[in-house]
């Protein structure tokens, strides 16, 4: 089953996809929230190539566990998403995925600067693999 993964944020929105066997991750893009939310080409575009069965948004929490607080704002808008898509939706835990995104980046050589425009589509990858991981045991 493919899987695409959004880290919205109030900015960019990360984008990731899972390969046909829903099994492997990969970053795709980040896009300008706006495009996402509005269902321009850019969005359609990756919809068009990607060819998900369903669309897996990072919901922000707490580490307690409970729903951040921009936890509201993000059902919202990915409930939008998804019904603008015609995909169902799920939701996956996003904690920390942005600190390890920028980690593993910051491994790779990238200054803050470069990775700027990356870190959101590596978060989305993050979070999709734990996603698929816990799918399969």
């Amino acid at each position: 089953m493919r899987v695409l993964a959004l880290d919205i944020g109030e900015v960019r929105v990360g984008v990731a996809a899972s390969d046909a066997t829903g099994t492997v991750s990969s970053p795709v893009t980040v896009l300008p929230a706006q495009e996402v939310l509005s269902h321009a080409r850019s969005f359609r575009r990756v919809l068009e190539d990607h060819e998900p069965e369903l669309l897996l948004c990072g919901m922000p929490r707490t580490l307690a566990g409970e729903d951040g607080p921009q936890a509201q704002r993000i059902a919202e808008q990915a409930a939008r998403i998804a019904r603008a898509c015609g995909l169902p939706l799920e939701f996956a835990d996003e904690r920390l995925s942005s600190l390890e995104a920028k980690r593993i980046l910051r491994e790779g050589g990238m200054s803050e600067r470069a990775m700027r425009g990356k870190v959101d589509m590596v978060a989305a990858s993050l979070f999709l693999q734990a996603w698929l991981d816990a799918r399969r045991m």
